[in-house]
């Protein structure tokens, strides 16, 4: 076994504007944030998952999805996040549904980004 094995792991991102991604994250997804050292805010994720974000001047957002929110019911996370302000995004050439959900190729998904342009998603669970 490895000598990180049994290690507790966390992961992390940039964004540009650190107190835009503190809203994002905490008033309109509703999750749990802490300040840290040096302008750093965690992430806190139901199961114990955390996750920094850190702020980088020269920040270019991830061209894939940093996060999947795993959901039961993926239209009722759509809506609601809709209602919170969320937009989705559309991408050429994958078979969307208005509001933004891909169906039948694999998982249903649905892509948003935060405010420094990172890629996230409602994923459903199987």
């Amino acid at each position: 076994m490895s000598a990180l094995g049994s290690t507790k792991a966390i992961s992390g991102f940039s964004v540009d504007d650190i107190d835009a991604a503190k809203k994002f994250y905490g008033e309109t997804l509703g999750l749990k944030v802490t300040d840290e050292e040096m302008g750093i805010i965690r992430l806190h994720l139901a199961g114990g998952t955390e996750i920094l974000v850190y702020p980088k001047p020269n920040h270019e957002p991830a061209s894939y999805t940093i996060l999947n929110f795993l959901v039961d019911d993926i239209d009722s996370a759509v809506d609601e996040l809709t209602g919170r302000g969320v937009e989705f995004v559309k991408y050429d050439g994958f078979p969307q549904e208005e509001n933004g959900i891909m169906r039948g190729n694999g998982p249903d998904i649905a892509w948003f980004t935060d405010p420094a342009g990172n890629v996230i998603s409602v994923l459903k669970e199987s």
